[in-house]
């Protein structure tokens, strides 16, 4: 039985992605006084935010509503859901346009804007390098609570926004106002609390008011979603805790990390909005290179346990930072490590560094003296050279070009204190042969980006960051697919040898470049076009490449420029626990279970969606790729791809497309630990443009993780799962079966932080 068996009614999307229903009524749909947006209406909302904010004209609106119906192109999935709103108008709220952020250590607010930023559903990055957080004040009180309040006991209409404090000696009672900012400035003056002289390091104690914040199941207005301040009272005890551990001293970087972790939990608990986050280490930290080591493990019945300590570090990824180039024993560690534990990724800043100067280092010469003395006689010294060469910069905008190292949650962004808007073309959804469609999705995206550099941020280190470093993001999607469709099955062939470099695989490796070059070109054109027609400051770095976990299934794409998990496999989608969507899915046939972040009181995983302590379920959607029927493709071994033909892949990505960084997961197996790390050193040590990769173990069916994102599935178990699809199916429109469920609020609050599943994975081989 094939997908397309399985078409819906009034169906906005292709049927080889049965995902898609599911996920865009749960993450781009709001709900109007008319009901539920369709597919047509979020484009209208969405190009007509853009036609305002970017001064479009009607033949740049038209090639990218075109575009948008094909979905051949597409906005930042942030933009999907939010452009074209009130919301989004006001200055407050523009970092709500944006899924990929990065702000620096340095002071208290900093804590409070990215709590902010994920309130949002922004992706968060943090570098949390000793030269930033030393900045931080010492931790000089004891922060004791003293007491929580219930929530929302005040009538709706006494309630205040604001938060605001009293104190009373060593005594201070903080009311929460009932807003976003209102969370966010009751987290920021706990922390401020902890470091304030006035208290001449004495023990502060805290009362929590939270009597005005609005209950669970209460409309947020504006962004959108509902409240559900579940782990909101347990926030306060828990960011004393860590507080209290420092007392005396400055903060290390896991406390640091733990601190926005906690918030982020707070955030993300009952799906108000789901989260992402990355943090990057110096490479020498070595308390953060092991922070999540043995995170998971099962007890003697084989029941899947946490660490309840370092629970809320699955918020976001961690990175060590190389600021030299490291050696082959130190990749070696490193890919040993992450391949035990998930944890020890490298980052090699010089070159993103370079990357991200790239107006100023224009030539391959001179990119590579500059990483030569960066890496060779230190930041110092580079930072000498540069002004030696270009006098013109001021020591504020030196200081900001040698700090672009910062990451977004999936790495795919390069900047400091940034914003990026990203938007990606669905390459799946595009045949080979026809450069006029190709040339259209890319331009389309690039104008879709280069109408968000006329933000102009409220936060000054924002605003004044995109003044001299204004950057956009176009990503595709489905690249797998296309040169699938474009070469055929000798191309997959030549995939499951290896890439080799055979005079056939010279070939192929020449036309893949000739269509990521061509690619890059027309986003180039297109943005600095638009930039000098607004008189904007052109961006130095157009292009990357997204995980895209989440936006692909609208088409069934494989995500970025990843291989599919396999022709065949369970596709799991995140929902609040009883959202409409998710009902909906149930009557539409597809079984239901809990999430990975449900557990009883010993950390076991629940299995009943309908426990009264799961808050999440996991929606299990039977898949197959749109190729997976070409005759010989579904002879080829996804699962044995090596991982030197996928770091292979990813690298002509990264130097023929990519001018930011290629978000990457390279999977591999424990003997090609040495192979894969003497690729990732030679990419370092011959500049070939390597900044950073995660890399995930691959195991074998019986070793793997709990309710992963992707499950492999043979044909005939896909042939099954369908029937039994089909058997279960009470209505074939999926908005239909919506209607039941839906009563007039949206449960979800849009797109994730970070568009993918792989930042949230457990990363820590089985026990």
């Amino acid at each position: 039985m094939s997908s397309s068996e399985l078409g819906t009614e009034n169906c906005d999307f292709p049927t080889t992605a049965p995902a898609a229903n599911p996920v865009f009524y749960r993450t781009y749909s709001r709900k109007t006084i008319s009901g539920r947006e369709s597919w047509s209406e979020v484009s209208s909302r969405n190009l007509q935010g853009l036609h305002s904010l970017g001064s479009l004209n009607e033949e740049e609106i038209e090639l990218m509503a075109r575009m948008q119906t094909e979905k051949k192109a597409l906005p930042s999935g942030r933009w999907l859901w939010i452009g074209g709103t009130e919301w989004i108008n006001k200055e407050k709220n523009f970092s709500g346009a944006y899924n990929c952020t990065s702000t620096n250590l340095v002071d208290w607010e900093a804590f409070g804007l990215m709590m902010d930023l994920a309130m949002m559903g922004c992706g968060t990055g943090a570098i949390i390098e000793p030269h930033l957080i030393n900045q931080l004040p010492e931790i000089r009180n004891i922060i004791e609570i003293n007491s929580v309040s219930e929530i929302g006991i005040t009538k709706p209409e006494e309630r205040q926004e604001k938060t605001s404090f009293k104190i009373n000696d060593n005594e201070v009672t903080i009311k929460v106002g009932d807003s976003r900012r209102g969370w966010v400035d009751s987290y920021q003056l706990l922390l401020e609390l902890s470091s304030d002289k006035n208290f001449n390091s004495n023990k502060i104690l805290v009362n929590i008011d939270l009597r005005d914040i609005r209950p669970a199941g209460e409309s947020l207005k504006g962004f959108g979603g509902m409240a559900n301040p579940v782990k909101l009272k347990d926030l306060y005890p828990r960011i004393s805790r860590i507080l209290l551990k420092s007392l005396g001293r400055k903060l290390t970087s896991i406390e640091c990390c733990l601190l926005i972790d906690e918030a982020a939990v707070t955030i993300v608990a009952g799906n108000i909005r789901r989260s992402a986050g990355m943090r990057q280490f110096c490479s020498k930290d070595i308390e953060a290179s092991g922070a999540k080591e043995n995170l998971w493990h099962q007890d003697p019945e084989g029941n899947w346990c946490i660490d309840p300590e370092k629970d809320a570090l699955r918020m976001a990824n961690h990175t060590r930072v190389y600021h030299t180039r490291p050696s082959l024993s130190v990749v070696t560690e490193a890919v040993t490590k992450q391949f035990h534990s998930g944890e020890g990724a490298i980052q090699f800043a010089p070159e993103a560094l370079a990357r991200s100067n790239s107006d100023i280092l224009s030539t391959k010469e001179l990119k590579e003296k500059f990483i030569q003395i960066y890496c060779e006689e230190g930041r110092q010294e580079a930072e000498r050279w540069l002004k030696s060469n270009h006098e013109s910069i001021d020591e504020y905008e030196l200081n900001h070009r040698l700090s672009r190292y910062g990451l977004n949650p999936c790495g795919e962004i390069l900047g400091a204190d940034f914003h990026c808007n990203l938007a990606e073309v669905h390459l799946n959804q595009i045949n080979p042969s026809d450069s006029q469609a190709q040339f259209d999705a890319f331009r389309a995206a690039g104008l879709s980006v280069a109408c968000l550099l006329n933000h102009r941020f409220e936060v000054e280190r924002y605003r004044k960051s995109r003044s001299l470093d204004p950057i956009v993001g176009v990503s595709f999607t489905g690249l797998f697919d296309f040169f699938v469709h474009a070469f055929g099955t000798p191309w997959l062939q030549w995939w499951e040898a290896g890439r080799p470099d055979s005079d056939e695989g010279k070939s192929f490796k020449k036309q893949e470049a000739e269509y990521l070059q061509t690619w890059k070109d027309t986003v180039n054109k297109t943005v600095w076009d638009y930039c000098d027609r607004h008189s904007l400051r052109r961006p130095n770095r157009c292009t990357t490449v997204q995980p895209a976990g989440t936006k692909s299934l609208l088409t069934g794409a494989a995500p970025g420029w990843h291989p599919p998990k396999a022709q065949r496999f369970i596709r799991r989608i995140t929902f609040r626990k009883s959202d409409p969507v998710a009902m909906a899915c149930m009557d539409y046939g597809y079984t239901i279970v809990p999430s990975q972040s449900d557990k009883d009181d010993k950390g076991r995983l629940l299995n009943d969606p309908f426990d009264p302590r799961c808050t999440e379920w996991l929606v299990e959607i039977p898949t197959e790729v749109s190729w997976a029927n070409i005759p010989g493709a579904d002879e080829i071994e996804i699962n044995n791809f090596s991982a030197l033909a996928q770091f292979d892949f990813y690298m002509q990505v990264q130097t023929h497309y990519t001018e930011h960084n290629t978000s990457a997961t390279i999977e591999f197996r424990e003997n090609e630990i040495g192979p894969l790390s003497k690729a990732i050193h030679e990419a370092i040590q011959q500049n070939k443009g390597y900044i950073s990769a995660a890399l995930l173990a691959r195991f074998d069916a019986n070793a793997t993780f709990p309710r992963l994102p992707f499950e492999p599935i043979n044909e005939k178990t896909y042939q099954d799962l369908q029937a039994n699809v089909l058997k279960r199916r009470v209505s074939k429109d999926f908005f239909e079966a919506l209607s039941k469920y839906d009563l007039g609020e949206l449960t979800e609050a849009g797109p994730a932080g970070c568009d993918s599943d792989k930042c949230l994975l457990p990363l820590a081989k089985p026990n």
